[in-house]
C-alpha cells in the first residue's frame, strides 16, 4: 500500500535498517539511529541502481512524489538520474538543472567510456576553457545560433581554426543530445554550418613507394633503443592499426598460436580481427617472456608491473631519434601506407583492406559487415603483406 504522512511521521527505527515502500521504486529508508531518507530505486541500462531524494522531515511525502516523478522522467528519456545530479554538482549548485553546462557534462559522461583517456581529455577541456565561462550557466533552450555564433568566432580570432571547428561540433552533439532527452527543441549549431573559415586538411605523413618503405623498414629494424620500442616499432608496419591500439594492445586479446589479435575499436565501438602473421607471431613471442606476465603487450617503462601502457610518444620519439622527420612518417602513417599499397601494388580488392583497418564498411544493401567478413580472405592478405615486406627490406623492389 502507498505511504501516508501518518505512516512516514509514526514510523520507529529499530535494529535494523528498515524499507518502506511507496511505490514506483520510491521508499523510505529507516536507520537504526532515527534517520530516515527517501530513496528512489531504478534500473539503468539492465544495472540496479539507487538515488537519494533527501531527507524527512525536511523533505515531506509529497514533495519526495514530485522529485521521483522528475527522476522518473530522465530515466524515461535515456538519462540516469545519479549521472545527471553528478552533472549539476560539478557544473555548480548555482547553475540551473537546464542549463548547457550541465547537460553537456550530462553528455560527456554518457560517450566518456566509450572514449580514449586522450580523446575525453581533450573534449572536456575544449568545453570548459571555450565554452563554458560564456554559455554554461544559460538554459541550453534559449540558446541560438546568433548567440552560439560570437562565443566561437572568439576561440577562431586565436587562431586555432580546428579548434573552433571541434568546439562547434561538440557543441552540436550536445544541443543534439539535449533534444533527444526532452530539454531542447533543435540543434542551433546546425545553423552555422559555413559560417567559420574553412580548415585546411591534414593528412598524416606517410611513405607509400617501395624505395621509401624499404629505407624505412630497415630504419625501424636497426633502432637501439629497449626491446619494448623495438618490437612496436617492428610490429606497427605489419598489422597498421591506429597508434593508440597498438599501444594499447592486451596479451589477454592475442591468441598466437591461432594468430589472431581481436579487441574492440574504441572509435567506432566495434569488435575487430587482426589476422597475425607469422612474421607478427614471431615478434610477439620475442616480447612474451619479458612482458607476458602484464596486462599490456607494450607495457610503460616506468610501471614494471605492466599495468600501464606505453606513451603516446613512444614510437614518434623513437621514429625521430632514428632521424625519420615529421613530414616524412607518422605513427597513423603505417595505415596510409598499408592502404595505398596493398590497393595499388599487391592488388587486393579496397573493401577486404578496409576491414582489416576498421574502417564503417557496409555492403551494396547498406549493411554494415561483421568483424568476421572475409577473414580468409584478410588472413591471406596480412601474410602477403608481411612476405612483401621482407622483400622490400631485402632489396627485392
Amino acid at each position: 500500500m502507498p505511504l501516508t504522512a501518518t505512516t512516514v511521521r509514526n514510523a520507529k527505527p529499530n535494529s535494523k535498517t528498515q524499507k518502506l515502500f511507496d511505490g514506483r521504486g520510491l521508499y523510505l529508508e529507516i536507520s537504526p539511529r532515527g534517520g530516515k531518507w527517501w530513496r528512489y530505486k531504478y534500473r539503468f541500462n539492465g544495472k540496479e541502481k539507487r538515488i537519494s531524494l533527501g531527507v524527512y522531515p525536511d523533505v515531506s511525502l509529497s514533495d519526495a512524489r514530485e522529485r521521483l516523478q522528475d527522476a522518473r522522467k530522465l530515466v524515461a528519456n535515456g538519462v540516469d538520474p545519479s549521472e545527471a545530479r553528478k552533472a549539476e554538482k560539478a557544473a555548480g549548485t548555482e547553475r540551473a538543472a537546464n542549463s548547457f553546462e550541465v547537460i553537456a557534462r550530462e553528455w560527456f559522461d554518457m560517450k566518456k567510456p566509450g572514449w580514449v583517456e586522450s580523446h575525453s581529455k581533450k573534449v572536456i577541456g575544449r568545453l570548459e576553457k571555450n565554452i563554458f565561462p560564456w554559455l554554461g550557466a544559460k538554459p541550453i533552450a534559449e540558446i541560438t545560433a546568433p548567440k552560439l555564433l560570437p562565443i566561437i568566432r572568439r576561440i577562431e580570432q586565436r587562431g586555432v581554426i580546428e579548434t573552433a571547428h571541434r568546439s562547434l561540433q561538440h557543441c552540436s552533439q550536445v544541443f543534439r543530445y539535449a533534444v533527444a532527452t526532452g530539454r531542447a527543441e533543435r540543434d542551433p549549431a546546425s545553423d552555422l554550418r559555413g559560417a567559420l573559415t574553412p580548415t585546411n586538411a591534414k593528412h598524416f605523413a606517410a611513405v607509400t613507394t617501395p624505395d621509401e618503405v624499404a629505407g624505412l623498414l630497415r630504419q625501424l629494424d636497426g633502432y637501439q633503443g629497449t626491446l619494448v620500442v623495438q618490437c612496436a616499432l617492428r610490429l606497427a608496419p605489419l598489422v597498421f592499426v591506429r597508434p593508440g591500439e597498438l599501444r594499447q594492445a592486451k596479451w589477454e586479446d592475442i591468441d598466437l598460436d591461432a594468430g589472431r589479435w581481436e579487441f574492440l575499436v574504441k572509435k567506432t565501438n566495434t569488435d575487430h580481427i587482426v589476422p597475425l602473421s607469422l612474421q607478427a607471431v614471431s615478434i610477439l613471442r620475442e616480447l612474451q617472456p619479458l612482458t607476458g606476465h602484464g596486462k599490456y603487450v607494450f607495457p610503460s617503462a616506468r610501471h614494471p608491473k605492466g599495468d600501464r601502457a606505453m606513451s603516446d610518444n613512444a614510437i614518434l620519439a623513437a621514429m625521430r631519434k632514428m632521424g625519420i622527420a615529421k613530414n616524412e612518417m607518422s605513427g597513423h602513417g603505417f595505415r596510409a601506407m598499408a592502404r595505398t599499397m596493398l590497393d595499388e601494388i599487391l592488388r587486393f580488392r579496397v573493401d577486404y583492406i578496409e576491414h582489416q583497418l576498421a574502417h564503417a564498411v557496409k555492403d551494396p544493401n547498406g549493411r554494415a559487415y561483421n568483424r568476421t567478413a572475409f577473414l580468409p580472405e584478410r588472413r591471406k592478405m596480412m601474410q602477403e603483406w608481411a612476405d612483401y615486406l621482407d622483400k622490400l627490406k631485402a632489396g627485392a623492389y
